[in-house]
Parts: C-alpha cells; structure tokens; sequence
C-alpha cells in the first residue's frame, strides 16, 4: 500500500518553497563556476555543456582546477569521478525511498546531488520525498545552469583572474564544500591527514594526483574506522 503523502497543501507548499529557496542558493554558486572555467581555458560552450551534462559542483571544479594548475585532463577526470562517486551511493538511498520506475528513473538519476537528497531523505512519506527531491533538484539544476552561463560570460569580459582574486576560486569552492562536514571531531581529524597527505606529494606529482591521494586517504580512514561505529547510529546519506 503507498504511503500517504503530504496531509495539506500548505505542507507542499512549505517543501516546494524550501526546495526553491535551497535551488536559489545553490544555483547563484554558478557564477563561480562559469567564470573559474572560462578563465582555466574551456569555452563558453564547453563549460556549459560540462555544468548540463556533469551537473555536480564539486566534480566540476575539480577537473577545472586540475586544468587550470597545467595537469591531465586524465588526472581531472580522475578526480572529479572520484568526487562524484557520493551520488551513487546516494542512488542506492533514494531508489527505495522514491521509487520511481520505468523511463523515469534515468531522467531523474540526474538531479540525485547533494541538496536534492537531502530535501527527500527526511520525509515520511514517498509522496513528500518526490515533492523536495523534484523541487530542488529541478531549481538547483536550473538555476545552476543559468548561472554558470552567466558567469562564463563574466569570465570572458573581466580578462586575467588573477586581478581579481578568481585564481583562489576553486580552493575556495572546495573548502565551503568540506567546512560544513568538519562538525565531527573524526572528520577533522580525516581532513587535517588527507591535507597533510596532498601537501606533501605537491612537489613530486603532477596537478590533480594530490586530491586523488587525498581521497585515498579518506577511504583508508574509512574502512579502519568502520567497525569502530556505532552500530546503533543512522548512517548520513
């Protein structure tokens, strides 16, 4: 039998409109990521079309910033798949909880990233997951499109990025990304080794292999702490 869904329309309408909120922030961060790839090199075009198809922030900045230090654009790809590796676990969390079927599945596959799971995992009903899911995946990707076009354009007009500080853009994206998972003291503890780790394999690798190492570490920290949890905590998504 399907689970209720939300009791009154005032309830959708308070996830649709958090949905919005969530899409807008989220979405003006565009700017940054248009004019940081525009700056590293890629077109107008191509950084459009990677923000359509890639539709990840963190990935995206990834390969650009592996770009724009000189590295691969392996190394780039490398990492930014790395990085984008969360949204397939998050698939595994939403497919049961949403349970869409059919041709829906691959279109909504799209819109899983961070902000569009949150809004879902914490409802109780399948109906009202839909409703925050679709509402602020469909803002954020939207928004974050319109947004990295704009920006893009930007980056042409305002020439060399390091006029204005926009060089530092990507380090930048990449730590509002990590500080609000730094609540937990073993997260901080991940962070500073992983930093460390990266800072200390800079001067012998190419751009792009520190974060891969960094990364590396992360999942090192996480399968000796594994059986170390709590086995009566939820899991994040």
């Amino acid at each position: 039998m399907p689970d209720p869904g939300p009791d009154q329309p005032a309830e959708r309408r308070t996830i649709i409109r958090d949905g919005l909120g969530v899409g807008l922030a989220t979405g003006l961060y565009g700017v940054s990521f248009g004019a940081v790839s525009v700056v590293a090199g890629l077109s107008v075009l191509q950084t459009c079309v990677l923000s359509l198809v890639m539709f990840t922030g963190a990935s995206q900045f990834a390969i650009v910033g592996v770009v724009a230090a000189g590295g691969a654009p392996l190394s780039g790809a490398l990492t930014a798949l790395m990085l984008g590796t969360r949204n397939t676990l998050y698939g595994l969390k939403l497919a049961p909880l949403l349970q869409f079927r059919g041709w829906r599945r691959p279109l909504v596959a799209q819109l899983v990233i961070d902000e569009s799971t949150a809004m879902s995992v914490t409802r109780d009903s399948t109906e009202a997951a839909r409703i925050g899911f679709l509402s602020t995946g469909l803002a954020v990707f939207t928004l974050w499109n319109l947004f990295t076009f704009a920006g893009a354009i930007a980056g042409n007009l305002i020439g060399d990025p390091r006029t204005y500080g926009l060089d530092a853009a990507v380090g930048a994206a990449f730590l509002a990304l990590l500080w609000p998972r730094l609540a937990d003291r073993r997260n901080r503890w991940v962070a500073a080794c992983a930093a460390a780790v990266a800072l200390g394999v800079v001067p012998v690798t190419a751009a792009g292999v520190p974060v891969l190492v960094a990364g590396g570490v992360a999942l090192l920290a996480g399968l000796l702490t594994r059986n170390a949890a709590d086995p009566t905590e939820i899991p994040a998504p």
